[in-house]
């Protein structure tokens, strides 16, 4: 696929709730793409206000019900082809511009990319946040939630890109733990309802309760290296095993208050 028919039929899809330490960050690295859809569930800071600055940006507002129903109704507004979907903290590095840009001609309906994770800025080496399809084909795409997140299924064949995608969260420590707790809730809703066999090794080890924070410190600090990377790696790590206590505590907090219900009756 040439350059020119990329950049003509690809729009960027950025949701946005609170974002105004990433916004900017994240729309800078967009200035190829002709058009830029950022939806807002209704932010109370200067997100949109940092949008509305982009020419080829366009802002659109909508309650926000799941982060599925935000995708869904984002790929209803869009008129392009192709799709290049993105979290306000996603930073499109220069590599992955281009290669995105020079895609050759494929049957391919999507195609993954991997990313690098940063603190404060700082790359790390490792990361627990897994590869995404961040680019696809609009018609053969739709969004469903899962666990506290969502995910995208493409109908088609998914290809991985080389270049990497930066995740470069800067909003306050006291907001990322505001969100886990939420993530927490929704993590054990799943995890209670998901049959056995839907169940990979990570959540299955969340369910066992003791072993997933354990192993996830161990896990991001010595097989991800993340112990090369100094504080940022530690910062890193804490959150990953703060965030997996709070499922176990919220799996135990259910457990204990089903049992005491069960000795009140």
């Amino acid at each position: 696929m040439s350059a020119k028919s990329i950049t003509e039929s690809l729009t960027a899809v950025v949701l946005t709730r609170d974002e105004s330490p990433n916004i900017a960050r994240c729309l800078e690295r967009l200035h190829w793409v002709p058009r830029v859809l950022v939806v807002d569930s209704f932010s109370n800071d200067e997100t949109t206000a940092i949008a509305s600055r982009f020419a080829n940006t366009e802002v659109v507002q909508r309650a926000f019900d799941s982060f599925a129903g935000q995708c869904n109704h984002a790929l209803k507004l869009v008129g392009t082809e192709w799709v290049l979907s993105l979290d306000a903290d996603y930073v499109v590095t220069d590599d992955l511009q281009k290669e995105i840009i020079r895609l050759s001609p494929s049957d391919a309906v999507g195609y993954r990319a991997s990313f690098t994770y940063c603190i404060h800025g700082r790359p790390l080496r490792g990361t627990l946040y897994p590869a995404r399809t961040v680019l696809y084909r609009k018609a053969s795409a739709r969004y469903e939630d899962f666990g506290h997140g969502h995910r995208v299924s493409v109908d088609g064949r998914v290809e991985d890109l080389n270049g990497r995608m930066l995740h470069d969260d800067r909003k306050p420590l006291s907001r990322w733990l505001r969100n886990q707790m939420l993530y927490a809730k929704q993590e054990a809703d799943y995890l209670e309802c998901a049959r056995g066999e839907e169940l990979g090794v990570v959540d299955k080890l969340r369910r066992a309760v003791v072993p997933a924070p354990l192993a996830v410190g161990f896990y991001v600090m010595l097989a991800k290296l993340c112990i090369l990377d100094g504080w940022p790696g530690w910062h890193y790590t804490m959150q990953r095993v703060l965030a997996e206590v709070l499922i176990s505590l919220e799996l135990v907090d259910r457990k204990l208050g089903r049992r005491s219900d069960r000795e009140h009756r």
